[in-house]
């Protein structure tokens, strides 16, 4: 009993419980759709601001319109978020995971036209990206490393630029979610190679997403009419 606790804790549990959680969402709206959950949980702006709907800031990430939308985002997730939690601890990739998911909520809160409904765990993902990526600055001679990040920036460039053809594809959520991840990355560190990442660079990265958060926010809340 203790050796599977154990080998459970150190495993990838919490890529396992997103994946858990946005599956159990995906079903539930499909074989009870008069829930309406894409709905109640989707990032929409007027709901934001005039009903003070303040969750659809988090509950997108969990959120997916159709099978191939929530098959893609499920398999990245899974392969992704095993070696990203693996390397970073499980509680900087929680934070990571949802907070990446926040920010890229936000930049869509700020800068889509209103009334656009958007949802997808991708901005936590493109979160996961970014962090990756932070990861290949500071360990420049890990070959292992730098081989993962050049896939995974392949596929955020690609990614990116689909987007900016693909009217469905939430750019600005994507964009949101790899700032955030970069930054975040910066902020968190991995465990015990604290000395690689500069307090200096920490702090201002840490200031420059709190600035990033607030912005949107501000932003966002004076298009509708608010401020």
């Amino acid at each position: 009993m203790n050796q599977t606790i154990k080998r459970w804790s150190n495993g990838p549990f919490l890529t396992y419980l997103f994946l858990t959680i946005q599956t159990a969402v995906f079903l539930l709206a499909f074989l009870l759709p008069q829930l309406q959950l894409e709905f109640r949980g989707a990032m929409f702006g007027p709901l934001v601001v005039y009903n003070h709907e303040y969750w659809r800031f988090l509950t997108p990430i969990f959120i997916h319109y159709g099978l191939m939308h929530f098959a893609v985002n499920s398999v990245v997730l899974y392969f992704m978020g095993q070696q990203v939690e693996a390397i970073y601890g499980h509680t900087r990739f929680l934070f990571i995971y949802l907070l990446s998911g926040l920010a890229g909520n936000a930049l869509s809160f700020a800068f889509n036209q209103m009334g656009v409904q958007s949802a997808g765990s991708s901005t936590s993902l493109f979160g996961l990206f970014g962090a990756f990526v932070i990861l290949g600055i500071h360990f420049k001679n890990n070959l292992a490393i730098q081989a993962m990040v050049r896939q995974f920036a392949l596929f955020v460039g690609m990614s990116l630029i689909f987007g900016f053809f693909d009217q469905s594809i939430d750019i600005f959520g994507h964009i949101g979610g790899f700032l955030g991840g970069v930054l975040l990355g910066n902020i968190f560190g991995i465990p015990k190679n604290h000395r690689v990442y500069s307090v200096h660079v920490r702090i201002i990265s840490g200031m420059i997403f709190a600035f990033l958060i607030v912005f949107c926010l501000v932003y966002g809340f004076k298009k509708y009419g608010m401020l």
